[in-house]
């Protein structure tokens, strides 16, 4: 007698590994990648090894997404307060023994020069919504005023630093756990007023209020000199308005089809800065015009609809909780962005996710999103 013995095919040895990703969430992520890939060739062409080193870095994120699938959300919380608590203590230590560079105390020597903040960017919302998981039921007000202390301690520290962009993320991500998690509209739309309000008063007041013998509270010199830098530009056209005036040129010279793939002039006759990083987006808008940016757009779009979707289908508090804040972070590294390159936010140091270059800023979004294909895995297998 002779036994047959079959073997499996290429699919069905790779099936498996594949099956951590889900299929929609990764289809517009790997879309986000070619359409980084293809303007950081053109953008970094005259950068030496940008474009290699870009593409290493996404395949280190995309390694860290596929290794961070493999936790399931049960271990991720029990994560959550050991990760925030040192977080913190490194946030305090870099306060007191950080490295300092361009007047900004962001490092930290642990025996490697590390930048403590990010951690917190996960950290957050991870405590956060292991802080709610355990008061699950018997919510109240003072509950939420503690998940704003734990929130407002390590932003306060990043802001000291000072680090506005990063401080941003941080506390958005805290923010929308609290929104996930129920916070009354009665609390959120005063907030929303008076901020509403205040942007109007600054915007009116905005000749006054710039002048350099205003001293503007809680705010840096070179923090209110970018916010009135962003209200006028031609105000300092050669210095922080040269960034959002050339930002504004490429892209509005881009028009509807783009000047074409490598065809910059404003990228490669290097008027944007830092077109590889921070304002990459304006180098895209430029060659791709109107319609690439469309793709752009619908790109993130369609990562953000299925993160909020893997959020609303996610089996425990906790896990629900996480999904909504990553998904909504995400939003906000790309609307912070594309804001400022476009002359409607602040300049602040925010990558445009999987876009700009930056090693740091790719592992960290891959840790983010490999928790987001946990999340989605764990339910299916609940399913089962």
């Amino acid at each position: 007698m002779i036994a047959i013995v079959e073997r499996p095919s290429l699919w069905q040895r790779v099936r498996p590994v594949l099956s951590v990703f889900d299929g929609a969430l990764a289809g517009g992520l790997l879309l986000l990648c070619a359409i980084g890939l293809t303007i950081m060739y053109s953008a970094g062409y005259d950068s030496g090894t940008r474009f290699v080193d870009h593409a290493r870095n996404m395949a280190l994120g995309f390694v860290v997404m596929f290794v961070m699938a493999q936790v399931p959300p049960q271990r991720l919380m029990r994560l959550a307060v050991p990760l925030y608590t040192v977080g913190v203590a490194l946030l305090v230590a870099t306060a007191l023994f950080g490295i300092t560079k361009k007047g900004a105390t962001r490092w930290l020597n642990v025996g490697i020069v590390i930048q403590p903040s990010e951690i917190l960017k996960l950290a957050m919302p991870l405590m956060l919504a292991w802080w709610f998981q355990k008061r699950e039921g018997q919510l109240r007000m003072l509950d939420f005023l503690i998940a704003g202390a734990l929130l407002l301690v390590p932003v306060g520290l990043v802001v000291k630093q000072p680090d506005l962009g990063t401080a941003i993320l941080i506390l958005s991500a805290g923010l929308y756990v609290m929104f996930f998690a129920g916070l009354s509209w009665k609390l959120i739309l005063p907030v929303l007023l008076a901020a509403g309000i205040g942007l109007a008063a600054v915007v009116v007041s905005a000749d006054r209020i710039c002048e350099p013998e205003v001293v503007w509270p809680l705010l840096r010199d070179y923090q209110k000199h970018r916010i009135c830098t962003l209200l006028d530009p031609t105000t300092d056209p050669l210095g922080k308005g040269f960034h959002i005036i050339q930002g504004m040129i490429a892209i509005g010279s881009g028009g509807v089809t783009g000047k074409g793939f490598m065809n910059g002039t404003q990228t490669h006759l290097e008027f944007i800065p830092e077109r590889t990083t921070d304002f990459i987006f304006a180098a895209y808008a430029e060659e791709f015009g109107l319609l690439g940016t469309g793709l752009l757009i619908v790109a993130f779009a369609w990562v953000i609809l299925r993160g909020l979707l893997i959020a609303a289908q996610a089996p425990t508090v906790f896990s629900r909780l996480l999904a909504g804040a990553i998904t909504l972070s995400f939003f906000t590294y790309a609307f912070v962005n594309m804001g400022m390159v476009s002359g409607i936010l602040p300049v602040v140091g925010i990558p445009l996710p999987f876009v700009s270059y930056g090693g740091t800023a790719m592992v960290t979004l891959g840790l983010a999103l490999g928790i987001l294909m946990s999340i989605a895995r764990s339910r299916g297998l609940m399913q089962r």
